[in-house]
């Protein structure tokens, strides 16, 4: 039986396509993170994750690994 993704939404400091370009490649060669995407003229420059068994926890760190912050939006 499928598992359905769960999709995780964040406000992010992550506000240049320089930005995104240094992301871009952790995002896309993470297993876990099946789509991505980040609306840069949305004033919280929200960060969607697709994923399957990542939670809110692991996408903070991951972010943070690259030197940029986010929080999660409910």
């Amino acid at each position: 039986m499928e598992t359905n993704s769960n999709i995780l939404i964040f406000a992010t400091n992550i506000k240049t396509e320089k930005d995104k370009k240094l992301v871009s490649p952790v995002l896309n060669a993470h297993p876990k993170i099946e789509k991505w995407n980040i609306d840069l003229e949305d004033i919280d420059s929200v960060l969607r994750i697709e994923t399957k068994t990542l939670n809110t926890e692991d996408i903070i760190k991951i972010i943070a690994e690259q030197d940029y912050k986010c929080t999660e939006l409910s």
